[in-house]
């Protein structure tokens, strides 16, 4: 009888590795998608995937978190071509899967914060002017939730850089101050280890991509 149960205990344990595994792996290819993806259908693919693998992971807060960080880029590409007609479609979507990846991590998960930020300020730039004081207020709120929490987190210095960068001067905002916030984040990037290989690590591209522009550009 020990015999029978020492073996079912040991193939227990082989499929419980196996599906790990199998979990990692897709996790890696999806997670790969998200620096390659261009379009918004590329990003709604990419949220629908990882919705479904959270589906089948039900104890894994990763999948709704990357679920909730292509729908938001899905969002930042539209907004660059001024279509902001299903931002706030968009930014409620994140946030439905924002609370569900808080649920299982914790409140004290700064890139869970983080992407709510960027999610206020989709629904904030739908109409600046009426929702600075609402939608641009919270997005500040879960900035500084972010930084107290991950203060050397090299993605909370990428948005803020950001935000320096395409903030007009008459409202505080500077290319110049947010070129060197951009250099500040790079250097936290070389310098920050995720703590798993499926760990938030996006971002270091697009830092170094505005450091790469020319002086004119940045001006």
């Amino acid at each position: 009888m020990k015999k029978y149960i020492l073996s079912f205990a040991l193939a227990f344990i082989s499929f419980t590795a196996f599906a790990q595994t199998d979990y990692e792996k897709i996790m890696t290819e999806k997670i790969a998608k998200i620096e390659t993806s261009k379009t918004p259908e590329d990003f709604q693919t990419l949220a629908n995937d990882f919705q479904r693998i959270g589906s089948k992971e039900s104890s894994q807060w990763l999948p709704a978190y990357y679920a909730a960080l292509a729908s938001v880029q899905k969002g930042r590409v539209l907004m660059r071509t001024g279509n902001m007609q299903e931002m706030d479609a968009i930014a409620s979507q994140a946030e439905k899967y924002l609370a569900t990846a808080q649920n299982l991590a914790g409140a004290d998960n700064a890139e869970i914060h983080l992407l709510r930020k960027m999610a206020f300020s989709l629904r904030m730039m739908v109409n600046p002017q009426q929702r600075y004081m609402t939608d641009g207020m919270r997005a500040a709120e879960e900035l500084n939730v972010a930084e107290k929490l991950d203060p050397a987190n090299p993605r909370i210095a990428l948005i803020k850089a950001e935000d320096t960068y395409f903030t007009p001067e008459q409202y505080g905002g500077s290319k110049t101050k947010g070129i060197e916030q951009f250099k500040d984040a790079l250097a936290k990037f070389n310098a920050y280890k995720p703590k798993t290989a499926l760990d938030p690590n996006w971002g270091k591209a697009e830092a170094e991509y505005f450091i790469s522009l020319p002086e004119e550009k940045a001006k």
